[in-house]
């Protein structure tokens, strides 16, 4: 089947939902996605999404995400986001997304590792779910939109250079695969991590870096592939599949590391990478393939409202964390790298873009400061929707 749109947008998580927000009612728009519509990470973030509280933080901001990521971030990149986070922050607002409130109605912000202080926006503990349920509700009302579920992209066109297309297979109830060939003025490349090339991982199993393949092999600019993420503590368990996180907000409200002992081993609000580190050799020396982690310190009232989800979570795997210490471990659960693109999610070949996980724009470097990625991903989204209808974009 041959279809034929102005844009053409593959994945369905923040970064591909904002993008087709901002472009043009009028443009054309197919999206894809390779499961179902919830099946993206963006779904699974837990803690929340920074936002600058005033211009008096920019420089901690910027200087926090900078020492995280080792400084090899790319700081045209963190300015932009950083100075665009206000904003972005209320189209989420007016598109429905509820965050937490104080009595007066201001923003409740938490903190959580390498944050020098509480500057992140949460809705309980399932923050990319409030933010992607309501980003696509307002797609779905869209109908200069239509998307195609189960549809992975095998490939893409290109004419004189530049990127005219993508090819795709669809999944028919049937069991047969239809090939569709759709043609577009302008690609988006939203389709997500690495998280099912690893045998422990955070993220969905069908997120295997397609798209990274493919730009491989026309020679497309990639970047720094070997930046992956390791977040320090996710639910311990000998099931296959994918791994339960426990969020970084957790420690940053106050749970505590320990060994087997029942001895702290590392300041809990380090860079992850650093923890993780501290936790793989704690793990070593004492001969155990777990590390315990203990919200004792955190008051049972402020665990079920803050972290519903986690406590409801964890007592379904037998553990009570109001009551007792839950055993956790690294996975993989963050690709820094990727598809280099421009500080309008330009991509090196002509009229395509890549956007989120799929993207590598610099403002990670060579580890995530927590809660920078849905941010991240919905101001460079944004910022290619822009370019791409022609309007500017003054930072």
């Amino acid at each position: 089947m041959k279809l034929e749109a102005d844009i053409v947008i593959v994945g369905t998580g923040v970064g591909g939902l904002f993008s087709a927000l901002n472009l043009p009612k009028e443009k054309k728009i197919i999206m894809i996605t390779k499961s179902d519509l919830e099946s993206s990470d963006s779904f699974l973030a837990q803690g929340g999404i920074c936002m600058l509280r005033d211009e008096n933080d920019y420089d901690g901001y910027f200087e926090d995400t900078m020492r995280a990521g080792h400084f090899e971030n790319r700081k045209e990149s963190v300015d932009i986001m950083i100075r665009s986070s206000q904003n972005i922050i209320q189209d989420l607002v007016g598109y429905g997304v509820e965050f937490e409130r104080e009595d007066d109605e201001s923003f409740a912000f938490t903190r959580e590792g390498a944050h020098s202080q509480p500057r992140i926006l949460f809705h309980e503990d399932v923050t990319g779910k409030e933010i992607t349920s309501k980003l696509l509700m307002q797609v779905k009302n869209r109908k200069n939109v239509t998307i195609f579920e189960y549809t992975t992209m095998t490939d893409i066109f290109v004419k004189n250079g530049e990127c005219v297309g993508i090819c795709a297979e669809k999944a028919e109830k049937n069991g047969q695969r239809e090939l569709l060939e759709i043609y577009a003025d302008d690609i988006i490349l939203a389709s997500g991590g690495i998280g099912g090339l690893y045998q422990h991982s955070t993220n969905f199993p069908h997120l295997t870096g397609d798209a990274l393949t493919i730009a491989k092999k026309y020679g497309i600019r990639l970047e720094h592939l070997d930046y992956v993420q390791i977040h320090p503590t996710t639910l311990y368990s000998k099931k296959p599949g994918r791994r339960f996180l426990i969020s970084e907000s957790v420690r940053g409200e106050g749970a505590l590391l320990y060994n087997k002992n029942m001895e702290r081993f590392v300041d809990e609000l380090l860079p992850r990478d650093v923890v993780t580190d501290a936790i793989r050799k704690q793990m070593e020396k004492d001969g155990t393939d777990h590390v315990w982690l203990s919200m004792n310190p955190i008051p049972k009232e402020t665990i079920l409202k803050h972290f519903p989800n986690i406590y409801h979570h964890c007592l379904e795997e037998g553990y009570d964390v109001t009551k007792e210490c839950i055993p956790v471990v690294p996975a993989q659960h963050y690709f820094m790298g990727g598809i280099w693109v421009d500080s309008d999610s330009q991509t090196s070949m002509p009229h395509l873009y890549a956007v989120g996980e799929t993207s590598c724009n610099g403002v990670h470097g060579a580890n995530r400061l927590a809660s920078n990625s849905l941010l991240e991903s919905l101001v460079f989204a944004k910022r290619a929707a822009k370019k791409i209808a022609g309007e500017s974009n003054f930072l």
